[in-house]
């Protein structure tokens, strides 16, 4: 009874006002991008002046802009698989395993956590300049994989950190060899931690613009790259329908997950 009169004291109440005038703060200006996508004006502007659905048409019937929202989703889908690869392998060998510069590894592949997106961009610009690249998908894809592959291993290491060995120990007892070890017991019960970081992967790459201005190839760009050279000659509410277009995309994603997996998964991380 005590504790239940403590969190209904004044500072809870002060606590969830703050919390909730954040929540507002972050979400009113993507409410403010979706009432402008539906502006029947022909220029951004706030309040909308009626509604139409005319710059989603325009938007999904212009060339230009579906091809950089093919190449996103390719790039992202591309980004995802290689990521939680790299990152679940990468979280099982940092967390089980101890040797020498150990801890310079981990530091290494966080680092793009760390450090400025336009300044990794930059960097990867110049080296891929060095090996003589220049500005390829396949260059572009290395990239997104360097910035994304720390969220996979960072929710995977969440996991890994409450795992219980003892039921590896007894598939092994069983019979099992490594790999079926790994495929039937290590990677189901890792799986939250893996799909969980596949969702930040996603929206990460998909949404990418510091890196990806330095590389991506002319004629071939992504989505948020084209959106940014739309508005230099352009300022028409097309933009907004292709952000609310995006929006959408990245709760389908989650909404997917969650009617496969279920998120409640996830909170337990």
């Amino acid at each position: 009874m005590e504790a239940t009169a403590r969190t209904r004291g004044p500072g809870w109440r002060y606590l969830t006002a703050f919390n909730t005038a954040v929540l507002i703060f972050l979400v009113t200006p993507v409410f403010i991008v979706v009432l402008q996508a539906f502006n029947s004006g022909l220029f951004l502007t706030f309040p909308p002046e009626g509604f139409s659905i005319r710059w989603f048409v325009k938007f999904f019937t212009s060339r230009h802009f579906m091809a950089a929202f093919k190449v996103s989703l390719r790039l992202a889908a591309y980004t995802v698989v290689i990521s939680s690869i790299v990152g679940t392998a990468a979280a099982l060998v940092l967390v089980r395993q101890r040797f020498w510069g150990r801890d310079f590894l981990s530091a290494a592949f966080l680092s793009p956590l760390l450090l400025p997106a336009l300044l990794t961009g930059l960097a990867l610009f110049q080296y891929y300049v060095l090996l003589g690249w220049g500005r390829t998908f396949t260059g572009l894809l290395l990239a997104h994989v360097v910035v994304t592959t720390p969220y996979i291993i960072r929710t995977v290491t969440a996991v890994l950190q409450n795992f219980e060995v003892s039921l590896e120990e007894a598939a092994r007892n069983l019979g099992a060899n490594e790999l079926q070890t790994f495929l039937y017991i290590t990677l189901p019960l890792i799986r939250p931690g893996v799909m969980a970081g596949a969702i930040f992967v996603f929206i990460v790459s998909y949404d990418q613009f510091p890196v990806s201005l330095f590389l991506v190839q002319s004629g071939f760009e992504t989505l948020p790259i084209y959106m940014f050279g739309y508005l230099k000659y352009s300022f028409d509410p097309t933009i907004a329908a292709a952000s609310t277009a995006s929006i959408a995309l990245s709760l389908i994603v989650v909404l997917l997950l969650e009617r496969i997996f279920g998120l409640h998964q996830f909170a337990r991380l």
